[in-house]
Formats: C-alpha cells, sequence, structure tokens
C-alpha cells in the first residue's frame, strides 16, 4: 500500500479530490496539521464526500508527531529511504524515482509547499514534476509579451512558470493533480492492476 501525506493542506477540495483517488487506488491518506479546514462529520457531509467512511485516512497535529509515529526519521533526523518529498525544486524528476510499497508521497501546502528546512535537509527525497514552460503553448509569444509588460514584478523560473519575488513562489500544478500524476507513476511500477 501507498501513503499519500499532505502538510498543512488548505483547501478542503482539494484534500478531498485527493480522498478519492486514495480510496480509488488503495492508498492511505495522511493529513498532517494544522490543517485549513475542519473534518468533523458535519463539514465532510457538507462537503459531499459521501466516501470519506471507505478512506483510510490518519490524522497528525503536526509534524514532528507523523514522522515520530509512523517511523520515518533515521538516527540522524534525515528522512528514511521510502520518503519521496515532491517539491517544485526537486532535483531528480518523480519518475526517475523507484517505488516500492509502503513508500510515502508527501507534498507540501498549496501556498508554500513544503518547509525549505526539510527540503534542505533531505535533498536526496526531493523531487519534482516536470512541467512545460508557458512558452511552448501556441501563440504564448505575443500573449507572454503583453503580460510581461503588464506585471513587470512577476519573473519565470527556468521551466517557464511564473515567480513572484515579493512572496517567493512559482506557480505549478494543482495540488490534487501533482498527487494523482505521482500515485499513478507509483502504481505502474509497482503493477497495479490494469496498470501498464
Amino acid at each position: 500500500m501507498l501513503n499519500v501525506v499532505l502538510v498543512e493542506p488548505e483547501i478542503p477540495a482539494n484534500t478531498g479530490n485527493v480522498g478519492r483517488t486514495c480510496v480509488l487506488t488503495g492508498a492511505c491518506l495522511h493529513l498532517v496539521g494544522p490543517l485549513g479546514f475542519s473534518l468533523d462529520d458535519e463539514a465532510v457531509r457538507r462537503a459531499g464526500l459521501a466516501y470519506w467512511q471507505s478512506l483510510d485516512v490518519r490524522v497528525y497535529a503536526s509534524w514532528s508527531e507523523f514522522v515520530q509515529t509512523c517511523g520515518l526519521a533515521k538516527p540522524d533526523g534525515t528522512l528514511t529511504p521510502q520518503v519521496h518529498l515532491l517539491t517544485k525544486v526537486g532535483p531528480r524528476i518523480y519518475s526517475d524515482a523507484t517505488y516500492r510499497d509502503d513508500d510515502w508521497l508527501i507534498f507540501g501546502k498549496e501556498s508554500a509547499g513544503l518547509s525549505q528546512e526539510l527540503l534542505a535537509a533531505n535533498p536526496e527525497r526531493c523531487e519534482r514534476i516536470p512541467m512545460l514552460g508557458d512558452d511552448a503553448l501556441v501563440g504564448a509569444e505575443d500573449w507572454h509579451r503583453q503580460f510581461d509588460q503588464q506585471h513587470p514584478e512577476l519573473k519565470r523560473d527556468i521551466c517557464g512558470n511564473f515567480v513572484d519575488p515579493r512572496a517567493g513562489q512559482i506557480t505549478s500544478l494543482n495540488l490534487s493533480n501533482a498527487v494523482a500524476i505521482v500515485l499513478y507513476e507509483a502504481l505502474r511500477q509497482l503493477r497495479y492492476p490494469n496498470m501498464r
């Protein structure tokens, strides 16, 4: 079984979509707080998450509680080899990783991703999803020129994603899409039924 971990998720709809994907694939969902929303019965019912009772979901108050409970830290404090830290700045592409049963696919919160301290302490665990630069889109050159004139404060990273230097953040995939992409690659490698 694979483990999908959302660290401090902020948007309930993303977590709901990830939960549905976990139900359909048999993955366990781990939510590391603080959460940006409530998981009480009324909130789950209001959100229309009828499948939620079928989900293997575990909630932790903090990162340290999660790591300690799941036994994912080595004696030196770095993370064990079965951990995959999914980040926009990972040196390795997620599809180049080798996935095994009981691996942990860890994603950060929507607004900021995983902490820089965590990534810096575990560079060999960091993986990213490559994305086409916006320049690959048809007609993008004119659009970019106009956009760049309207928003001179925004710069592009090497992948063509917009970077707001004030926020230090890069635009990227929606969290639930990123989880699905990596989870399905892991399942493919594990020869999940009906996947080639």
